[in-house]
């Protein structure tokens, strides 16, 4: 005895869709732990997974009504399917796409702290020059100076212009807010500023930047 799993035509081509859906959401996790493993490469899964997005996308739309929530139904269908969940209803793009962007990301913030550092850099040593040298006038310098250094992580704990404002720091902060640098403790701090920005300089290539 035949049994039929729909009524009408209608009937029929909803389920029809539910079976693709399955489908797309069974291969996208396999696609993804592929991935993971380094089965396939990083631009063949880009591109296959880029067709089970769009597959889906186009798919969801025609579904939403019979199934409103993507997650439900796989828990209907007792699917255990996370990745595919997780790439198909809440990223919406490859794992190498959010790769990319998470790098980019990652380079602008660097690059907008290089470019803080270089300004606290030139900031301390040109106030040097005009004769400001009141501890209450070149702590915060510094203090602006070694926070920037520290905000880039490309930079080793013992880099040279680290060490140096941090000594600096902890010897003005002895000092009274009123009290003046001599000459030559002035000049040896811009000497230390410039041999810092130097060393500072000269670390980026090497660090990618």
């Amino acid at each position: 005895m035949e049994v039929k799993l729909w009524n009408d035509k209608r009937e029929r081509e909803m389920y029809e869709n539910f079976a693709e859906l399955y489908a797309i959401i069974k291969a996208t996790e396999k696609l993804e732990k592929a991935y993971v493993r380094d089965i396939i490469s990083s631009s063949e899964y880009e591109t296959e997974c880029q067709k089970l997005i769009a597959h889906f996308k186009t798919l969801a739309f025609t579904l939403k009504d019979t199934v409103p929530s993507i997650e439900r139904f796989a828990d209907t269908y007792k699917m255990d399917c996370p990745a595919a969940i997780n790439r198909l209803v809440t990223s919406g793009v490859p794992a190498t796409v959010e790769h990319r962007a998470a790098a980019a990301a990652s380079a602008t913030t660097s690059a907008a702290i290089v470019a803080e550092c270089v300004q606290n850099f030139i900031t301390a040593m040109d106030s040097l020059k005009l004769n400001m040298v009141a501890v209450d006038q070149v702590h915060p310098l510094l203090s602006d100076l070694s926070a920037s250094l520290n905000k880039l992580g490309i930079l080793p704990p013992d880099f040279e212009g680290k060490m140096k404002m941090k000594e600096w720091i902890s010897r003005l902060s002895k000092m009274g807010a009123a009290d003046e640098l001599t000459e030559q403790q002035a000049r040896q701090l811009h000497f230390d500023l410039e041999s810092s920005y130097n060393s500072f300089m000269a670390a980026l290539p090497s660090a990618g930047t």
